[in-house]
């Protein structure tokens, strides 16, 4: 056994509660299947609330990633017109669509580009870009989540998004845990294995595909074929995020939610599927 500075590491019974993906998995459970009742009930009962909470999301994420950049690496977030502008876009889908997308994602970046004009030349760029990056990561991607919730069948579009996505992320870790033996990219995330990714694309193809038409009532090979696009792009998300983490040096972007690390650990799949999700039920089942 070796010792650390501060004394003996832990014996494997002190951290039986964390899996081995690095997590406190007990926890974790609870948290995800808490959040996710809040958010089902709210798209069950009341669409409008759901928005709501996807605000709080976004704005809780904003708040993580101005403290995580600033202590990692100096970076000021311009955090007050991200912040505003990303609730804003998320919100205000809901009434205008693409219009507040557009219009709101334009304000908000020209809010940070001349809200940053006062701190000088120094490390302009580098704030200037990190906080439009988040803006259109949370307020961008996020605001495809209202659109999705939005028309009248929107409880059927979210529901078939979230299972694509449950699946995938159940699917991946399940597999890769009881058969991960052949790494995938070990240079970004050293867990993730070639048979984790195959158990995402199958588990979430045929959940999609089962999904779609029981909510929405169309073609299932429809669904496989969504099930399948969802489960590329949340791995990639998942890749992205654990490359910007390296990049910045740290192992989680916040501590905000329980079992889980920070928002932003927890969205990184979520928000560009919400985007692609949107995109292919537009395609499949026009509203």
């Amino acid at each position: 056994m070796t010792s650390s500075p501060s004394g003996p590491e832990p014996s494997p019974a002190v951290g039986a509660r964390t899996s081995r993906a690095g997590r406190d998995l007990p926890t974790a459970i609870g948290v995800g299947v808490g959040v996710g009742a809040i958010a089902i009930a709210l798209i069950a009962v009341w669409r409008p609330g759901f928005v709501g909470l996807i605000a709080v999301v976004m704005a809780a994420a904003v708040w993580e990633m101005r403290d995580t950049l600033r202590r990692a690496r100096g970076v000021a977030v311009v955090w007050l017109p991200v912040m505003v502008g990303a609730v804003a876009v998320v919100v205000c889908a809901w009434w205008w669509g693409h219009q507040a997308q557009g219009i709101g994602l334009a304000i908000a970046a020209l809010a940070v580009m001349f809200s940053r004009l006062r701190g000088g030349a120094d490390g302009y760029l580098t704030d200037v870009t990190a906080s439009i990056f988040l803006l259109v990561y949370l307020g961008g991607f996020g605001s495809f989540a209202t659109l999705l919730v939005q028309p009248t069948d929107g409880f059927g579009r979210i529901l078939v998004f979230l299972i694509a996505v449950v699946c995938s992320d159940t699917g991946g870790y399940a597999v890769g845990v009881l058969l991960g033996r052949h790494p995938m990219a070990p240079s970004i995330s050293p867990k993730k294995s070639w048979e984790g990714f195959a158990g995402s694309v199958v588990a979430a193809t045929a959940g999609a595909a089962i999904a779609l038409p029981l909510l929405l009532h169309t073609h299932w090979w429809y669904g496989a074929i969504l099930g399948a696009v969802i489960a590329l792009v949340a791995v990639g998300g998942d890749l992205a995020e654990s490359l910007i983490k390296r990049d910045i040096g740290v192992k989680d972007m916040g501590t905000l939610v329980p079992g889980h690390g920070g928002v932003m650990d927890r969205l990184d799949s979520l928000l560009p599927c919400a985007a692609v999700s949107w995109i292919l039920l537009a395609l499949f089942v026009p509203a």
